[in-house]
């Protein structure tokens, strides 16, 4: 098995279920990774490059047999969006630790007065729960 081979069977996810790569499959007697192996090599006597056999299988099984998905067309989402999301949450991150860190100010309206009546209650009811 050349080198090639071992590519393309990275490239290709496994039919079986087990979620691992063609190469990767770790069933006995898989009945799909087997057959994709021997068609790989089929496909390699024939003379053709990775990227024509690659090409192949996704002819024949769909965009779902690659291992990672093309960045051509609305795939390109799929590379973008998970470091679109990191870069906006460490954004949101900075804006709100700086927002929070940011003194509140003390100037502005001052509060209204306190009545005298209300700061002698206060006052003694501050001295009873002191004694």
């Amino acid at each position: 098995m050349n080198a090639t081979q071992t590519d393309i069977e990275e490239s290709l996810t496994c039919q079986c279920g087990c979620g691992l790569t063609v190469h990767a499959c770790n069933h006995l007697q898989c009945p799909s990774g087997i057959p994709l192996k021997e068609e790989i090599a089929s496909q390699l006597a024939l003379g053709k490059t990775q990227p024509e056999v690659l090409s192949y299988f996704a002819g024949k099984y769909g965009e779902k047999i690659l291992s990672s998905p093309t960045t051509t067309g609305f795939n390109i989402v799929a590379w973008v969006t998970p470091f679109a999301v990191v870069l906006i949450a460490a954004a949101l991150i900075v804006v709100l630790t700086r927002r929070w860190r940011r003194p509140v100010p003390t100037g502005g309206t001052p509060s209204p007065p306190i009545a005298p009546a209300w700061r002698a209650r206060l006052d003694a009811d501050l001295d009873d729960f002191d004694a």
